[in-house]
């Protein structure tokens, strides 16, 4: 995989494409199937789509295809790869939760954790940013 690449594309203004219509569109650009080789998650209040490849592909190549697509400009959608992030930020976590809870939390994998190297808490504001041992997509 090239380096510095994530395997996450965020789209931004989707909101003029269906999410339907958005996969077709991903599937045409990509030559991929959408949940054999990438995952599509839309955040409707934000105009905002994560597709995640599953299959490893140079998704800064992917990228300048879909700025390019006449389709992509049609609806004028941005994309960009999702930065990665080596730190989270957790919000709304209960009182008294202490940051070995929340170490352990986040350091499972079917949570979408892994290897936990700090947890700093806020109690005051009921939040706690959490650092990883390997960058994580911050999603």
């Amino acid at each position: 995989e090239p380096v510095g690449s994530s395997p996450s594309v965020v789209f931004e203004d989707i909101q003029r494409c269906s999410p339907k219509c958005f996969c077709m569109l991903l599937e045409n650009i990509s030559d991929l199937v959408v949940n054999e080789d990438f995952t599509v998650e839309v955040i409707p209040e934000g105009n905002v789509a994560v597709a995640t490849f599953l299959k490893s592909i140079d998704t800064e190549e992917f990228v300048k295809r879909c700025l390019q697509n006449k389709r992509v400009k049609e609806f004028k959608m941005t994309a960009r790869l999702l930065e990665l992030t080596q730190s989270i930020k957790a919000e709304n976590i209960p009182d008294g939760v202490s940051r070995d809870y929340i170490t352990v939390y986040f350091e499972n994998v079917r949570n979408g954790g892994g290897p936990v190297s700090d947890v700093q808490l806020f109690p005051e504001e009921n939040s706690a940013i959490i650092t990883f041992c390997d960058p994580k997509g911050n999603t």
